[in-house]
């Protein structure tokens, strides 16, 4: 290789990094804003993958480019190309560099997750084999939980969600949290899988009927966040989603009087509203269709 085109290389090189650096920066703006701890782990890890892609795609394309324009055939030109037998060193080099990124990248995803403290999907699925529960970030983890997050169990079915906060015996369809204060809950099903996701958070966790998953958070970002149901769970699965009410402690407590003091009522239940109405206007199709879980009876409900 001639000195004018290593020069040339390395210039492109630090171009594409800077390029890249700057793909893997903007990608922060791609995602919902960080309110949970846990978010600040996932968006450097995907923002690395980003930066690490947008480098491999812009090398590549950049490359197939340059060889278009400067070492296309000629309009009549018909002639084989060289005959190249083999290079040993080439080939060495283009094996080591994907191997060495698939080992930096399992290595780095490993230890955001590590730091999350998110176990594999297997953990849940032989829970009877003495296998723990998955918890998410652990940056703030104590071994005392705090008075105002004791455990809140969380009840997902066709199609809604429920929580219960035992402590208070206030159950809600909102999901009410204090800010910089560790969240745990239980996840429970009635029916299917669900998926417990607040994309806000960046914490996802699979629901699995006749299984009880401990899951840890902690919200740093005051506001309205929505909880969706990550797994399709039927006919009405795009109803199964809750707010999530990120608040102060001060706020949360007083939320937690005000509920108290309701009583019981059924809370609207879009799946079930839906249902009805399309049941009373349906054309007959003999399509079966699960009729959704009755409206549940809670404290609190929007």
């Amino acid at each position: 290789m001639k000195r004018r085109e290593i020069i040339l290389l390395t210039i492109s090189t630090i171009l594409l990094a800077i390029v890249s650096l700057g793909i893997g920066k903007l990608s922060y703006s791609w995602l919902p804003p960080q309110a949970a701890a846990e978010s600040l782990l996932f968006d450097d890890l995907f923002s690395f993958l980003v930066t690490l892609g947008a480098f491999i795609f812009l090398g590549v394309t950049g490359a197939l480019i340059y060889s278009i324009i400067f070492y296309r055939a000629g309009k009549y030109d018909i002639s084989d190309g060289p005959h190249v037998e083999g290079n040993i060193a080439l080939e060495v080099v283009w094996t080591a560099i994907p191997f060495v990124l698939v080992i930096w990248i399992g290595a780095y995803s490993y230890q955001i997750y590590d730091q999350m403290s998110i176990l594999g999907p297997m953990e849940h699925q032989h829970m009877s084999m003495g296998m723990k529960s998955a918890n998410a970030e652990t940056i703030s983890q104590t071994s005392e939980i705090p008075q105002d997050s004791k455990k809140i169990e969380v009840i997902s079915k066709q199609w809604a969600w429920i929580f219960n906060y035992p402590e208070q015996n206030i159950s809600s369809t909102e999901l009410h949290l204090p800010v910089n204060q560790r969240a745990y809950l239980t996840l429970q099903s009635e029916d299917v899988i669900h998926g417990f996701y607040i994309p806000a958070f960046r914490v996802k966790q699979d629901v699995i009927p006749n299984e009880t998953i401990n899951f840890e958070f902690t919200p740093i970002l005051e506001g309205k966040y929505r909880l969706r149901d990550s797994q399709y769970s039927g006919t009405y699965f795009a109803a199964m989603q809750a707010d999530v009410i990120v608040e102060s402690p001060e706020k949360y407590r007083e939320w937690l009087k005000e509920a108290k003091s309701r009583k019981p009522s059924p809370a609207y239940n879009q799946a079930m509203s839906e249902y009805t109405i399309k049941s009373d206007h349906a054309i007959d199709t003999n399509w079966a269709t699960i009729k959704p879980a009755e409206p549940p009876v809670v404290n609190y409900h929007s």
